[in-house]
């Protein structure tokens, strides 16, 4: 499993590099920026302290949404309460419902909204889950690179999960992304995708499906394919 960590729009230029500091720490490689700000004083570069190959390899993009188009599972963190508390994968579980997935996913992008207001409506629509940390209290929140760190090393553990017996882990054949592609002709096809909030929902419990469910989505869709692809 390859894990990357995307940072939405930071504004300060210490939190990119204690980010990289993190990811090295936790035995991660992969940053993607989008739109970073500027650094003319080499600020990140001093608060990575050792891990600077990981800023010199990072990858920059414009939008979120061209960052995270070859990811199988995109994971937005948030604190915000737009949702229901069910669509609200809690950290302490995420390395279990990674590991729910099997082999329907191979990369996984965890994305972190800027300090000042964290990942906007349009940016969390992008993703296909939503995580939070537990927290005692809601403010003072944690610092970008804290919450950062804090994903980083509770997925470093992953290889044990894995290794462990995991009730509902079956080993999907089919890709996350591969399925939610076959959905989408069908939502297109029977014109579900005209009402977002209808489609949108049934996209988004897509991703909370494991391995075997997956398998049993994909075959079904194939088929109901095949049959509207025929009529046509």
């Amino acid at each position: 499993m390859k894990y990357s960590f995307i940072l939405v729009e930071p504004k300060v230029p210490e939190n990119i590099g204690a980010s990289a500091r993190a990811l090295k720490t936790m035995g991660f490689s992969s940053l993607i920026l989008i739109k970073p700000c500027k650094d003319p004083e080499g600020r990140a570069r001093w608060l990575a302290h050792g891990s600077n190959e990981i800023l010199d390899n990072a990858e920059i993009f414009d939008s979120l949404k061209d960052a995270i188009c070859n990811f199988d599972l995109v994971i937005a963190t948030t604190t915000r309460k737009r949702k229901v508390q069910s669509d609200l994968v809690p950290l302490t579980e995420l390395t279990g419902f990674i590991a729910n997935k099997g082999n329907a996913i191979k990369n996984v992008a965890i994305v972190f909204g800027n300090e000042e207001s964290g990942l906007s409506n349009s940016d969390l629509s992008l993703c296909h889950i939503s995580s939070t940390i537990p927290l005692a209290v809601e403010f003072p929140s944690l610092n970008l690179s804290q919450s950062l760190m804090l994903y980083a090393y509770e997925l470093s553990s992953e290889k044990n999960i894995l290794n462990k017996p995991f009730e509902k882990h079956i080993a999907g054949e089919k890709s996350l992304s591969v399925v939610k592609d076959k959905v989408q002709k069908i939502l297109e096809a029977t014109e579900l995708s005209d009402n977002p909030s209808i489609s949108g929902k049934i996209l988004e419990r897509l991703a909370h499906a494991d391995g075997k469910d997956l398998n049993l989505i994909h075959s079904i869709s194939s088929k109901i394919l095949e049959i509207i692809n025929n009529g046509k």
